[in-house]
């Protein structure tokens, strides 16, 4: 049989084409088909693992001892949006005394300090769960330092244990900024800033700062620090041993700071469980994020990404 001619229908080169075309559309739908599965695959072990944390079947607590000590850590800076914020640490407090089997609740702290607003949360509830539940002691362990908003926490505990190697105090309140007036005059940069209020722009770091308006921020922090201090004065009591010095900010060693009444004795987490709580069994009541938790924050907005490409989702319109 005579081939057809080029251009003529039905010619072996423009069958040979259409093959091609049409093995690369299959080709690609079946692409497309297996990451499909995949990521369906995906959204349903995303979806799996949010039902487990609605439900709390992860990280759930399981001890086979009849008493135990409860632990709650707050490590890092105490802020709202933090892993020792106010709302996470008071939940594994209140998990902690609820707990029928706990004898002690150790508060294991390793902060430098953060907001006097969060840590006066903390301090607060830890006051009420002690009168809450009078039979259950509390005590705060520190590990390599303990300042600030972390001591802030720390007195309201019945007593305070350190390591000879802490760092404790910090009993002082500051607010600190840049100021770019110079560097902006060398640059030739203006600042133009409009406000209604003739202290709207109050601290602002790109402007000269106002005599009036630092004397009303030192007033302001004056304020917290006496707050800081009656704190700390109400949880210590008379075993403060007070000295010029003791609240201007300064940090002293762990033996030093026993001597002044800051801290009660040296002790670690297992020791104060051991021997003073009496129940040796650790039971870890801090608040983290959990494995599902984890798994969610990680893959969830990659995955929508995913799944809107390949059409997995086009019913919701995700764009």
């Amino acid at each position: 049989m005579a081939e057809l001619e080029p251009g003529k229908p039905g010619s072996s080169w423009e069958r040979q084409t259409i093959e091609k075309v049409a093995l690369a559309a299959i080709d690609e739908q079946r692409h497309a088909r297996r990451w499909g599965i995949f990521f369906k695959l995906l959204l349903f072990v995303y979806l799996f693992a949010l039902l487990f944390v609605g439900m709390g079947l992860f990280g759930k607590r399981e001890t086979g001892a009849d008493k135990h000590t409860a632990l709650v850590e707050v490590q890092g800076v105490i802020g709202p949006n933090s892993l020792a914020s106010a709302d996470n640490v008071t939940a594994g407090l209140q998990e902690a005394f609820k707990d029928k089997r706990t004898r002690g609740v150790i508060l294991r702290i390793n902060s430098p300090g953060g907001s006097p607003v969060q840590a006066g949360h903390i301090n607060d509830e830890i006051r009420r769960l002690r009168a809450k539940y009078p039979d259950i002691p509390i005590y705060a362990v520190v590990e390599d330092i303990c300042a600030s908003g972390g001591y802030y926490v720390a007195v309201a505990a019945d007593r305070i244990y350190i390591n000879k190697a802490s760092i404790i105090g910090s009993i002082g309140v500051l607010m600190d900024s840049f100021g770019f007036t110079g560097t902006m005059e060398k640059l030739g940069v203006e600042r133009r800033l409009l406000a209604a209020g003739e202290n709207k722009g109050f601290l602002d770091p790109f402007s000269p700062i106002l005599d009036s308006q630092k004397e009303h921020a030192q007033e302001m922090l004056g304020q917290i620090h006496q707050q800081f201090i009656g704190v700390v004065r109400q949880g210590r009591g008379k075993r403060l041993k007070e000295t010029p010095d003791m609240f201007s900010g300064l940090l002293w060693v762990g033996p030093k700071s026993i001597e002044m009444g800051l801290a009660d004795a040296l002790g670690s987490v297992e020791q104060v469980a051991r021997d003073v709580i009496k129940a040796e069994d650790i039971v870890d009541f801090t608040l983290r994020e959990n494995v599902a938790e984890r798994l969610a924050k990680r893959f969830g907005a990659g995955m929508a990404e995913g799944l809107a490409r390949f059409g997995v989702l086009d019913g919701f319109q995700i764009r």
